[in-house]
């Protein structure tokens, strides 16, 4: 007999942990290696938009829209927020309170006000790097507004930097992570014949929020049968029945950290070539986490796994059936960020890193299996935040 939503949701809550948030001195920490990184490169400051690098190296959690928010980091020094005036009440919650706020009306320019913060520092002139994720509106505009400084990538900081994960930050990671896993375990035991995917999302929006995650699921792919080869999930309404194929890959986020996991499986008995499949997905994802080696380059992880499948006559290459995206992503404060586990990356993988391998294989039209999990890498090897599945 199923287990009840009702049951789920109560047991669900009853291991519901607290997780530790990302400290005031490692926020410290963080600038300081960005700026230890800026002058090494000559770069005379970052700018960081609103979003995941801002709320990495300053604990400002705000989102980007059409009004530019965002902070400038100097080479040396504190940083200096920019920000609409009328957001300021708001805003200022989320700041230290010695925090230097630099606001904006609305007939004013965003990109004036860091212009002209930039020349106080006296950098106006120099080098200022990006961050990547920065809109193009923001990028014309500062353009505009300084025209003598030379504009840069901040990848090589920002990204360098927020790549390879702090203790503080892989104890947030695997708290989301095994939040997540309890979640599919709990989703897995309530489904009956007839259940429609949207009412598993639902339940899983639920269960995270029992958990105590940030705001529920932060996402949620919900497949049967034949649409489980399709990686982002079916495009029409579902109902589940007897023998279908189940893909659930969702996640949520505790203190802004992210989890991402996949689990397929059989509503009633497989056959046999459900079997086989699954167990040629599980061998490929375990021959990705076998290649991770520190300074090995991130491509091995996928070359690796592809290879598992390519052997057994899948593929080759991105053809289905077979494995049609890379291996894996980083994971962070983002769902995908650096480092990206992919054909031809030669960037080494380093301790600290954290990314899945998700060897998807898709056969259109019948259907597909992932297994997602995540590692994170220690100078002894890789190590799983959540152990995959011995069978299906």
């Amino acid at each position: 007999m199923a287990l009840s939503v009702a049951d789920a949701l109560s047991r669900m809550a009853a291991t519901r942990a607290a997780a530790i948030p990302i400290g005031s001195d490692e926020y410290r920490q963080r600038r300081a290696a960005a700026q230890q990184l800026m002058a090494a490169a000559r770069i005379d400051a970052m700018l960081l938009p609103a979003g995941a690098s801002l709320r990495y190296f300053t604990g400002a959690d705000w989102h980007m829209l059409e009004r530019f928010t965002g902070a400038l980091l100097p080479q040396a020094g504190e940083p200096a927020f920019v920000a609409p005036a009328f957001e300021e009440p708001r805003l200022t919650r989320t700041l230290p309170r010695d925090a230097r706020l630099l606001t904006w009306q609305e007939d004013q320019s965003p990109f004036a006000v860091c212009a002209d913060q930039l020349r106080g520092w006296g950098r106006c002139t120099g080098t200022i790097a990006i961050d990547e994720a920065c809109p193009y509106f923001v990028v014309r505009g500062l353009a505009q507004a300084a025209p003598q400084a030379a504009w840069t990538d901040a990848a090589a900081v920002a990204g360098a930097c927020r790549q390879c994960k702090s203790p503080a930050e892989i104890a947030l990671i695997r708290h989301a992570m095994q939040a997540t896993l309890e979640v599919q375990r709990l989703a897995r035991e309530i489904l009956v014949e007839g259940m429609a995917a949207a009412d598993v999302v639902d339940f899983l929006d639920k269960a995270h929020r029992a958990a105590g995650a940030d705001g529920g699921s932060t996402f949620a792919i919900v497949a049967f049968g034949a649409e489980t080869a399709h990686p982002h999930g079916p495009e029409q309404p579902q109902q589940l029945r007897e023998g279908d194929l189940v893909l659930v890959d969702t996640g949520c986020q505790f203190h802004g950290y992210h989890a991402d996991l996949t689990r397929t499986y059989v509503f009633g008995a497989p056959t046999p070539r459900q079997r086989e499949i699954w167990e040629l997905q599980r061998a490929a994802q375990q021959a990705g986490f076998e290649a991770i080696r520190v300074g090995a380059p991130c491509g091995v992880v996928d070359d690796a796994a592809r290879d598992v499948l390519v052997r057994a006559g899948l593929g080759p290459d991105y053809r289905t059936p077979g494995l049609p995206h890379r291996t894996g992503h980083g994971i962070g404060l983002e769902i995908h960020e650096r480092p990206y586990l992919v054909r031809g990356n030669a960037a080494p993988l380093l301790q600290g890193m954290c990314a899945s391998i998700e060897p998807t294989v898709c056969i259109y039209g019948e259907f597909g299996v992932r297994q997602e999990d995540h590692f994170y890498l220690t100078d002894e090897g890789p190590r799983w935040f959540t152990q995959p599945p011995d069978a299906l």
